[in-house]
């Protein structure tokens, strides 16, 4: 089993902002590969399921904000009492880089992102998968401005276009391997 987390802000003001670039790819992902629909849990996220190769695949989006996601995932962690070393990956947006970079690693320290930071001390451990994508960070706004600023349309062609196929092919191999 694995279990993918969409770290985001589930209220309708977040919507299209940079904190909430993985929402939009939510979307892509389940119309590509065929998730279900989702639905309403036990642990304060919405979930879809899947199954690849006989492997059952989760969708967790939180229904807390993006800095409380840790409350979601420690009932899920917990419940279905996997190895989250090796079958949790959490998705989320990063700002320390330019724009549209995308990276996927096992093991990563937390940076600035505080949603990250609570899953770290709910799992008291660092060693979980995560795919992020940059966002980049202007300097005229402050941190919490631009985190929750809208994308520009040329931007959410480059994600949409590109940064999303990537990330498809990126989780398509780490869930075959």
């Amino acid at each position: 089993m694995k279990i993918i987390v969409w770290l985001w802000n589930p209220w309708s003001e977040y919507v299209n902002t940079r904190h909430n670039v993985w929402f939009l790819f939510l979307d892509f992902l389940v119309n590509s590969w065929n998730f279900e629909a989702f639905k309403a849990s036990k642990f304060k996220a919405l979930i879809s399921e899947w199954s690849l190769n006989w492997e059952k695949i989760i969708l967790v989006k939180p229904m807390t904000f993006m800095n409380l996601s840790w409350e979601a995932i420690s009932g899920i962690v917990n419940f279905y009492k996997i190895d989250f070393k090796k079958d949790l990956i959490v998705v989320f947006d990063d700002m320390s880089m330019e724009f549209s970079k995308l990276r996927f690693r096992s093991s990563w320290s937390a940076g600035w992102h505080n949603g990250i930071k609570s899953i770290i001390n709910c799992l008291w451990n660092e060693d979980f998968s995560r795919i992020k994508i940059w966002v980049g960070l202007d300097t005229k706004y402050s941190v919490s401005d631009w985190v929750l600023s809208k994308f520009k349309k040329e931007e959410l062609d480059i994600i949409k276009n590109d940064i999303f196929p990537k990330t498809l092919v990126l989780l398509n191999d780490y869930l075959l391997s």
